[in-house]
């Protein structure tokens, strides 16, 4: 049997590898909210059990039987927070704490019943790939809005949902995945963005801005807007 706390370690592993590659322990502290050594010793244990491969001063790698329980946890975990949202009425900020606690509890067979009663869904409320049964991840090309320069139009895909707050705030003010977005300015020396969603027009911290994930257009925004205005 796989402990919970195992479960965590290698879901933490797997999403903080996915933003750039071998882990360190110090980043792997951070994310799960413990001290180094702590996730010191806990890498140790992962690597006695072959979920991970891990070489001094380089970071720490998930192997393959360790990517295929993150991505199983992964998988209950956004189907949840689905099934919440859609069938339950939470909202989108509320979603990911719930799917933390319940992740660990369910069946294969209650995940399955969850999967076929929300249509055999792709994406979580925030825009997240939901891995297939087969541990496999469907992959997108995103960029972070914070990379965005003005006139560069782009949809919003995914939100991080780690923070409550600050997708209550996003979600106020309509910046959520789906929502078609244009850089109006952008300040320099890591100063905020200035970006319009609909008639509306926000003003975004950098740092909040590298937690939205787009997908830029290929068109630039004069173009598009003169292209739509004639009816083209």
């Amino acid at each position: 049997m796989i402990s919970e706390a195992v479960q965590d370690y290698l879901k933490a592993i797997y999403n903080l590898q996915a933003r750039g590659g071998a882990v360190s322990t110090s980043a792997l502290a951070e994310a799960m909210g413990v001290s180094a050594p702590s996730a010191t010793g806990m890498v140790k244990k992962l690597a006695g059990m072959k979920l991970l491969r891990h070489a001094r001063y380089q970071g720490v790698v998930l192997t393959r039987a360790g990517e295929k329980i993150a991505l199983e946890v992964l998988r209950h975990h956004r189907l949840l927070e689905l099934y919440l949202a859609q069938a339950l009425g939470y909202s989108w900020d509320k979603v990911h704490e719930e799917a933390e606690t319940l992740e660990h509890a369910i069946s294969e067979e209650f995940e399955e019943k969850i999967f076929e009663a929300l249509g055999r869904p792709t994406l979580d409320p925030h825009g997240h790939p939901i891995p297939t049964r087969e541990g496999t991840v469907e992959q997108r090309k995103q960029e972070p809005l914070s990379d965005l320069e003005p006139g560069a139009t782009a949809t919003i895909r995914q939100v991080s949902d780690g923070d409550a707050e600050m997708l209550r705030y996003l979600g106020t003010r309509g910046l959520i995945p789906e929502t078609s977005i244009e850089v109006l300015d952008k300040a320099p020396f890591d100063g905020p963005l200035t970006v319009r969603a609909g008639d509306s027009a926000h003003i975004l911290g950098r740092r909040l801005a590298s937690h939205i994930r787009v997908e830029a257009d290929d068109e630039p925004a004069k173009a598009r807007r003169r292209r739509l205005a004639n009816g083209l």
